[in-house]
């Protein structure tokens, strides 16, 4: 049995290499679609019925992401293992809670599961039967392979409650390796384009020969600093534009009316969750969002520059300690600075 884990371990690894060497880490949009994942399996149930050879099966279960940090998988695993004359087979009806560690394109996980199990055992004329609940734990990982197909490749260790006489002990225990493909059935929803409406060409100015008073001294130049929130802008851990932006819409107007203006700085920032790294490379996505959006409204690029701050200079600081109550407590850290804005206004 140590021998066979330390293979599934080593395997695991060797996955989890390959995969990352094969697709960049980098933050993936959530696919709410469900996804279907046939699976091999790969069982060994602890020599409990008397068989020292482990077994094979095949896997199917149907899974959903519900949150940026769980997915749900139900479905099952039937398996059988033979040997001198003696047959064990297992069927498993389950359902898995996923909680990823992220969702970068490599991601592991921990796995929860409950379910029922049916053992049948054969021996000569011999036959076993009983169906008991059992729970489960694991490990495990997936790997984005295209935008509707990632590898999940887990470790499983089960414990099912045997109450009657059908066999002489209580509880049995089985370890489970699989390695599957999941196919998801939508692709992720891509934000509609940008319209960019023309300006309407100005009326022709007509000269008029006639002596103007000289214009007033122009005033002094004012900076102003605008700071959007993100979570306008963007979902939880997104930097996918909102379609409907007015504010952005304002300040890509007022840049129009004021050409003279150049080298404004736009930073992204992110709220404390996460590592370090990760919100790093999610405040400069969110500040090009906001950058290719000015410039798809008719800003020259070179006007523009976008930078990721991370969780650097936090507005608020909080210690809540459920997840959802941080998250909303952290709403004020997650924002948008766009800066160093010289407006030339005459004040009446």
């Amino acid at each position: 049995m140590r021998n066979s884990m330390k293979k599934i371990a080593l395997a695991l690894a060797l996955i989890g290499t390959a995969s990352s060497a094969q697709v960049m880490a980098q933050n993936l949009d959530l696919n709410p679609s469900w996804y279907v994942a046939p699976s091999i399996n790969y069982t060994n149930t602890d020599n409990r019925f008397g068989l020292t050879k482990d077994g094979q099966g095949l896997g199917l279960r149907f899974g959903k992401a519900i949150n940026p940090s769980w997915d749900i998988q139900l479905g099952g695993i039937t398996a059988r293992t033979k040997e001198a004359g003696t047959t064990y087979k297992q069927n498993l009806l389950s359902v898995d809670a996923l909680y990823m560690q992220s969702r970068e394109a490599v991601h592991p996980f921990l796995l929860f599961s409950a379910g029922g199990q049916q053992d049948k055992f054969s021996k000569g004329s011999s036959d076993k039967s009983k169906t008991s609940p059992f729970l489960g734990a694991g490990i495990g990982l997936q790997a984005q392979l295209t935008e509707q197909l990632s590898l999940q490749a887990d470790v499983r260790r089960n414990m099912a409650y045997l109450s009657g006489h059908e066999f002489n002990f209580k509880r049995a225990y089985t370890t489970y390796a699989s390695v599957g493909l999941n196919y998801f059935f939508d692709k992720v929803a891509k934000p509609a384009p940008v319209v960019i409406k023309e300006e309407p060409k100005p009326e022709p100015i007509v000269e008029v020969k006639k002596e103007l008073p000289p214009p007033p001294p122009a005033p002094a130049p004012k900076f102003e600093k605008y700071t959007l929130s993100s979570t306008e802008l963007f979902a939880f851990d997104s930097a996918v534009l909102a379609s409907y932006q007015p504010k952005l819409d304002q300040i890509s107007q007022a840049l129009k009316e004021t050409p003279n203006v150049s080298n404004v700085v736009i930073s992204g920032f992110t709220d404390r969750l996460g590592s370090d790294k990760y919100n790093l490379k999610l405040s400069e996505k969110r500040a090009n969002a906001v950058r290719d959006y000015l410039i798809n409204s008719g800003i020259a690029a070179n006007r523009l520059n976008a930078v990721g701050k991370g969780e650097a200079n936090p507005v608020v600081t909080c210690t809540n300690k459920k997840r959802a109550d941080l998250i909303k407590c952290l709403e004020p850290n997650r924002r948008v600075e766009i800066e160093q804005m010289t407006f030339e206004r005459r004040v009446n």
